[in-house]
């Protein structure tokens, strides 16, 4: 199987993708009124870095590296967020906008890893990782809290993208039709996690007595 097919960066769907991520990587430095080379590496990092973090895992080459397209994405991506204000992106549209990049880049990871031989679920796992570890980065540099800390449902949507892709190709439907249905399932947890501020259930130890 070939592995430059379940990741075809030179789609511009995911050189669009690649953009919403670095935005928000962008926005950050932005926000802490950093230089524009700060701005540009945050840009970067938070757009290639779930996906980096998994070739390195599953033995690939670093999709970026060879592509002269995905550094521009980010780089013009900083430009654009340099010339423009930040209030211009608050509100939720970029959330929603990144659950879609979350949940696609969920699905194109664990493909990308089961291409690779991976077994099912660390390739889910490295479906959650493409989507997810850019935003970790980018939060511990940036020293806030972690993407993964907020308490409506993230990392579960691209769990479940990543799972029903890994499923789908496992009983051998249709891989369009997987990768479509994984994505908009995820995506729409995500949203509504967005819209009613679903989250999991948080742990409370049983021997610590209530108030």
């Amino acid at each position: 199987m070939n592995a430059e097919i379940l990741t075809p960066v030179l789609d511009w769907l995911d050189l669009i993708g690649i953009g919403i991520f670095a935005l928000t990587g962008a926005l950050v430095a932005a926000r802490e009124q950093q230089t524009f080379v700060t701005m540009a590496f945050f840009a970067l990092v938070t757009g290639v870095g779930g996906g980096t973090v998994r070739d390195l895992l599953i033995g690939a080459p670093v999709f970026w590296i060879g592509h002269p397209w995905v550094a521009a994405v980010c780089l013009a991506t900083a430009l654009l967020t340099w010339f423009t204000p930040t209030r211009w992106w608050d509100g939720k549209l970029l959330d929603f906008a990144d659950g879609l990049g979350l949940t696609a880049y969920a699905v194109i990871g664990a493909a990308k890893a089961l291409s690779y031989g991976v077994p099912p679920i660390p390739a889910i796992l490295m479906g959650v990782v493409t989507g997810t570890v850019g935003g970790i980065i980018r939060d511990m540099i940036a020293g806030r809290p972690s993407i993964i800390m907020r308490p409506e449902l993230y990392v579960t949507a691209a769990a479940l993208s990543a799972a029903l892709a890994v499923v789908g190709e496992l009983i051998a439907i249709q891989r369009e039709w997987v990768w479509i249905g994984a994505v908009t399932a995820g995506y729409t947890l995500r949203s509504a996690a967005i819209h009613w501020k679903l989250s999991l259930p948080a742990y409370r130890d049983p021997l610590v007595r209530k108030e």
